[in-house]
C-alpha cells in the first residue's frame, strides 16, 4: 500500500492564481503543467497519479510540492540556475563577427562562410549563423546591377513611367519586346513524376532541338498579351509583328509602343512603316534599363511556368506550348501594377550611385 499523500493547503488567492494559470494558452507550457499538478495536489491526489495525468515524472511532482511548501508562489515561473536558455552571445563577440563580415574577407577567399568565420572568431558555426540571421547578413549571396549611362535616362524614364501611371485617353499602351533564342530542350532520359515524399525529378542534361524567338506586346491596362513566334530575329520579323499589332488593336485607338533600343527597332524599314501609321507612337526605354519594360516581367512568368521545366522535342512543339500559354493567360489576364513615380526612381538611383561611389570598390 502506498502511504497517503497529504493535500497541499492554498489560500483563496493562491487557488485562483493556479486555476487561471492552469487554463492559460499563453503561459509557458511548463508553468501550466506545474499549476495543474499543484491543484491536483491540493485535492489530495497521489504524486504518481498526478504525474501520469499531467505528463511528468513523479519526482518532478515531488519537487514542485516541496518548493510550494517552502516558497509558495513567490518564485513561481522563475528560471532557476542551470535551467532554461543559455547565456546569450557577448555583445563584444557579436560586434567582432559583424565587423569582420562587413569589412574583411578570409585570406585567399572572396567571402566568409560560417565555418571560416567561426574559426576566425573562435565560436561555433551555429553562433555565426545566428548572428548573421539576426542582422540579415548573407555573405554567400551577391546581386548584380547595371546603372544606365544613357544621357537621356531621366527624359526617357519620365516618359515611360508617365504612360504607366497616367495612360492617355483613346489609346492603348503596349510594352513590346522579343524573347529571343528560346531553346527547345528535351531531357536525355525520361523524367519521374512527383509522388508523396518525393519531388518530380529530371536529368540536368538535355538535348537541343533548335530555337525560336517570341515577339510579345503586353497591354499595360488589361494585362492581355499579343504574341507570335518567329524562327529568326530580324527587322523583317519585327515588322511582321507590327502588322499583327496593327490588326489586333481597334483602328480608333492610338498605339503607344514601349520598346528597348535594339537595332531592329530602328532600321529604315521600321521608321518608314511607322511614318505611314501616325497612330503609332514609339517610346524608347533608357539603355541598360530593361526593368522599366513591364513585358520583361511577363517573360519571367512564362519562363517559370512553361519553359524552364518543359520538355520539347522540336521547335514546333515549343512554339505550340508558348501559344497555348498565351491563349490560356489571355482568357483571364491580370495587369502588372506600376507603383513608383519617376521622382522616386530618380531619387533611389541617386542614392545608389552615391553609395557605390563612396564604397571605394
Amino acid at each position: 500500500m502506498r502511504p497517503a499523500t497529504p493535500a497541499l493547503e492554498f489560500s483563496d488567492a493562491q487557488r485562483v492564481m493556479l486555476i487561471e494559470l492552469s487554463k492559460s494558452r499563453t503561459a509557458p507550457f511548463r508553468e501550466v503543467q506545474r499549476a495543474q499538478a499543484l491543484l491536483l495536489a491540493g485535492d489530495g491526489v497521489a504524486n504518481y497519479l498526478i504525474a501520469a495525468q499531467v505528463g511528468v515524472s513523479p519526482a518532478t511532482v515531488t519537487l514542485w510540492r516541496s518548493r510550494f511548501a517552502s516558497e509558495g508562489l513567490a518564485k513561481f515561473g522563475q528560471v532557476r540556475k542551470g535551467r532554461g536558455p543559455k547565456p546569450t552571445i557577448p555583445k563584444e563577440k557579436i560586434d567582432e563577427i559583424v565587423e569582420l563580415t562587413l569589412h574583411s574577407t578570409p585570406e585567399g577567399e572572396t567571402h566568409w562562410s560560417c565555418r571560416s568565420m567561426a574559426k576566425k572568431a573562435g565560436v561555433s558555426k551555429d553562433t555565426v549563423q545566428r548572428v548573421w540571421s539576426s542582422r540579415g547578413l548573407k555573405p554567400h549571396l551577391v546581386k548584380t546591377f547595371k546603372v544606365s549611362n544613357d544621357p537621356l535616362f531621366e527624359e526617357k524614364l519620365v516618359d515611360v513611367v508617365g504612360l504607366y501611371l497616367d495612360p492617355p485617353d483613346n489609346a492603348v499602351v503596349l510594352c513590346m519586346d522579343e524573347k529571343s533564342s528560346v531553346q527547345a530542350l528535351d531531357r536525355t532520359q525520361p523524367s519521374l513524376p512527383m509522388v508523396p515524399g518525393r519531388a518530380q525529378t529530371m536529368t540536368h542534361d538535355y538535348k537541343r532541338h533548335g530555337t525560336t524567338s517570341l515577339f510579345a506586346a503586353l497591354d499595360v491596362k488589361t494585362g492581355a498579351v499579343i504574341g507570335e513566334c518567329h524562327r529568326r530575329h530580324r527587322s523583317s520579323e519585327f515588322r511582321k509583328f507590327l502588322d499583327t499589332i496593327d490588326q489586333s488593336v481597334p483602328a480608333k485607338l492610338d498605339v503607344h509602343l514601349i520598346l528597348d533600343n535594339y537595332g531592329t527597332h530602328k532600321t529604315a524599314a521600321i521608321r518608314s512603316w511607322l511614318a505611314k501609321r501616325p497612330r503609332f507612337h514609339v517610346h524608347f526605354t533608357p539603355t541598360s534599363a530593361s526593368w522599366i519594360n513591364l513585358v520583361e516581367r511577363w517573360f519571367a512568368t512564362l519562363t517559370e511556368k512553361q519553359i524552364r521545366r518543359g520538355a520539347h522535342r522540336s521547335v514546333r512543339q515549343l512554339e505550340t506550348a508558348i501559344k497555348a500559354y498565351l491563349e490560356i493567360t489571355n482568357q483571364s489576364p491580370r495587369p502588372f501594377v506600376w507603383t513608383k513615380t519617376a521622382d522616386e526612381i530618380l531619387a533611389s538611383v541617386a542614392r545608389f550611385c552615391t553609395r557605390t561611389s563612396e564604397s571605394g570598390h
